[in-house]
């Protein structure tokens, strides 16, 4: 009988009955987390929410009804079904803003991890697999990115930029770079002294191809973890320099700037940074889960 399976050719690869099996056992270790299948369905409904803003949002984010300043939530007193959640200091609404602020934020966090992705994944492997001189100068730059606080770091980094949204995106793109470097770095490290490597550089295999077709697809794992957390850290720091008015700027429908504009009203209408605040609450937490879903369902010694 013929056998089911691919003789490995020296690059890594594994029989192709096993793939099936992997995605199964991984799809049920997910689904044993709740936790983690929570978290997913809030990514999923996030991502179907920013998608279908102009959809369902009920007002335009930017419109203004003067009449109803500061309306309270319909199930208040004084609250009416035209805005649900009510309205904001100059009568836009609630609901509305939240919804597009999703679409942003998701954004935020999309090119913010995208860029420190790709330029830590690339730093990590020319750190780890040439080592010497080149590594330690690519690390010891990374040290000192991680000796400052992230928020301080991005802070510093519009400061030279110059307030915004897109340089907010390059700020935190910079704050995340570091942990993609070290982690990439580490798991190269680990990956260059297996068998399958030492089979492909005696195979005549060159160095990009054994850095970036060989060692960078069995380093995917932990690098996949580390994006969906990174998520959640982007949106936070691009909430807080929203907060400080270094991110993006009004009348643009980011959460962070929402809570600074309204700040002053906490008292009189406490709705106006509530919902912000749980928006980014809501979010973090959902990606933080599935991160966590996922470091659980990919690692083989958590999952038995």
């Amino acid at each position: 009988m013929a056998d089911a399976t691919v003789a490995s050719d020296g690059t890594g690869a594994e029989p192709l009955d096993a793939v099936p099996s992997r995605a199964r056992a991984f799809i049920a270790s997910y689904a044993q987390n709740r936790g983690a299948v929570a978290g997913l369905v809030l990514v999923v409904l996030l991502i179907l929410c920013a998608a279908f803003a102009d959809v369902i949002a009920p007002h335009p984010p930017n419109l203004q009804y003067r009449d109803v300043t500061l309306a309270p939530p319909a199930w208040a007193d004084g609250g009416s079904w035209r805005f649900p959640l009510g309205t904001d200091p100059v009568g836009r609404d609630m609901l509305s803003r939240l919804i597009h602020g999703t679409r942003l934020s998701l954004a935020i966090g999309l090119v913010s991890v995208a860029i420190s992705l790709s330029l830590g994944v690339l730093l990590g492997l020319l750190a780890g697999f040439f080592r010497g001189l080149l590594d330690t100068v690519i690390m010891r730059a990374m040290d000192v990115m991680l000796a400052l606080p992230s928020l301080l770091l991005a802070i510093a980094v519009v400061a030279i930029l110059g307030p915004g949204l897109v340089n907010a995106m390059y700020a935190i793109a910079i704050v995340l770079l570091p942990h993609y470097v070290r982690l990439t770095r580490a798991a190269v490290i680990a990956e260059s002294g297996r068998d399958y490597v030492t089979a492909s550089r005696i195979a005549g295999a060159g160095n990009a191809r054994l850095m970036f077709d060989t060692i960078l697809p069995n380093c995917a794992a932990p690098l996949i973890v580390q994006a969906t957390l990174g998520f959640s850290n982007a949106i936070l720091d691009a909430a807080a320099l929203g907060f400080l008015g270094l991110g993006a700027q009004p009348p643009t429908p980011e959460w962070g700037s929402m809570l600074a504009s309204a700040l002053e009203f906490i008292q009189r209408a406490p709705w106006v940074v509530t919902y912000p605040g749980l928006a980014i609450l809501v979010t973090v937490l959902a990606f933080n889960l599935m991160g966590d879903g996922l470091r659980d369902a990919l690692d083989p010694k958590l999952r038995r």
